[in-house]
């Protein structure tokens, strides 16, 4: 394959987002198809990014006290139908086993599309004083959703996640649980993975089913400028405690029902990265999250410079190995002009270059992905500057999708602009609604935009619903969604 047909084979982002989207992911190698339906292999490239996202949110969760447990991927049938609502939202995308080796199983198992209702009858054996409150855990793991539209890391019908289920003594510790989760949302996709969001609650027709209220971080997504729910975090009030039975006597002597919240976040943050930061040359990874953070390309015409730039490359790759995660691309049936459009797809934050000249001048050459802005850097000076670049790499994709996200938000005050900028892909729209599920089922109906959010963040100005004219306190996001 010629090194300019490797490029040209990935099509622009302005030409067709959707299908770049589907290109991006097989050429740089983070997925590809699987013989099962609706589900994908994640390639090792992809799970390595996977694995950076968990190690470092995971650290986030257990700095607020939650601990990592496993509970079963099975749930009996009559423990999903306990919560009639609950059951009702995931009735059209689960997925039953009815047999087990030779025999039919005496009731049919739900493949878990989420775990309230198996964890939920564990903690009521758990619970019984305020003594055992408040109960603070964690799991990761697989479930299985029915989708109809499946896309790599966006939608599949078996997807990675953490899933968080917590009990408290009272609704005022709940509800701070949910919030203090979405916070830890929101700092890991800002700070680790340079997307910045917009946290808010969802509307009661989005809210996770059974649920008092759901928090919710949503994201802009490059390209169409559409919505990505990038992390949900839902206060269940004492409502899965009533149906579940997880009662405790307080320390006034009465038994009560426990209030619950679970939030949780999937590998569609890996989808989401790839679409927030990536351009018409493939991918463009955050520095704290990317598997390799320093690409060196050796370059070399024959035996001699070979060993010259191999002694080179060992003290790089040993003064680095402190500073960042590295690899040398050493490959010999490769062009360097190919490696470079390689790594460059591939979205690795910073390459060195290192050939005869720069071992002569004990230097090497270190490029951006992001500016392709290219230092000569010496040999010295090497392992404090790649440090410092890829902390100005991180702040920059921060910025730069932060400039995108503000761009592209409106207020947008009637029917008709709304109407126009779904239409234009133009962006999100900030708009009065008047708390009608009537007028936001219209929106949806007439543009297919969905309330994302009504943000927790914004002023008390009142307005006029964008739909019925009537009073309004509160501006919501509308946009179409991932």
């Amino acid at each position: 394959m010629s090194e300019a047909h490797f490029v040209e084979e990935l099509i622009d982002q302005g030409d067709d987002f959707d299908r770049w989207y589907v290109e991006v992911i097989r050429k740089a190698e983070l997925a590809d198809d699987a013989p099962v339906r609706g589900c994908k292999v994640i390639r090792p490239y992809g799970f390595g990014l996977w694995e950076q996202m968990v190690a470092r949110l995971d650290a986030r969760i257990k700095a607020t006290g939650v601990e990592n447990a496993y509970f079963p991927l099975f749930i009996p049938k009559s423990m999903l139908e306990r919560e009639a609502e609950h059951v009702e939202g995931f009735a059209p995308e689960v997925t039953w086993v009815t047999r087990g080796g030779d025999h039919e199983l005496e009731e049919p198992w739900a493949v878990r599309p989420t775990s309230e209702a198996i964890i939920c009858p564990i903690y009521a054996r758990w619970v019984q004083s305020y003594r055992d409150l408040p109960i603070l855990i964690n799991q990761w793991c697989n479930v299985v959703r029915w989708e109809e539209r499946p896309r790599a890391f966006l939608r599949t019908l078996e997807f990675l996640w953490q899933e968080g289920h917590t009990c408290h003594a009272t609704p005022e510790e709940a509800d701070a649980r949910a919030r203090q989760m979405l916070e830890v949302y929101r700092h890991f996709l800002e700070d680790d993975l340079a997307i910045p969001v917009v946290a808010g609650i969802k509307s009661e027709a989005e809210k996770f089913a059974g649920a008092l209220r759901t928090y919710t971080v949503e994201a802009m997504m490059g390209g169409k400028y559409w919505a990505l729910q990038a992390g949900t975090s839902h206060n269940l009030g004492d409502h899965f405690g009533r149906v579940f039975g997880i009662r405790f006597l307080d320390r006034d002597g009465e038994r009560k029902f426990a209030f619950s919240t679970s939030w949780g976040l999937s590998h569609r943050t890996v989808g989401a990265t790839v679409m927030v930061h990536g351009d018409d040359a493939g991918l463009k990874l955050p520095p704290k999250v990317a598997p390799i953070q320093v690409i060196v390309v050796p370059i070399w015409r024959n035996a001699e410079d070979l060993g010259g730039v191999e002694g080179m490359v060992n003290r790089i790759v040993e003064r680095l190995s402190a500073v960042a995660r590295v690899r040398v691309d050493w490959r010999d049936d490769r062009t360097v002009g190919y490696k470079f459009n390689e790594w460059e797809l591939k979205g690795v934050p910073l390459r060195l270059e290192v050939g005869p000249r720069d071992v002569a001048a004990d230097q090497a050459i270190l490029v951006r992905r992001d500016t392709r802005a290219k230092h000569i850097v010496a040999l010295d000076h090497l392992a404090a500057t790649v440090e410092t670049l890829l902390a100005t790499i991180q702040d920059d994709l921060f910025a730069a999708a932060q400039r995108s996200l503000a761009g592209h938000t409106a207020e947008v005050a009637t029917r008709d602009e709304l109407t126009a900028r779904v239409a234009a892909n133009a962006g999100w729209s900030l708009s009065y609604w008047c708390g009608d599920p009537a007028c936001e089922g219209r929106v949806k109906a007439e543009t297919k935009a969905t309330i994302r959010c009504i943000p927790l963040e914004q002023s008390a100005e009142l307005g006029t619903c964008i739909i019925c004219d009537h009073t309004s306190h509160q501006r919501v996001v509308f946009a179409r969604a991932y």
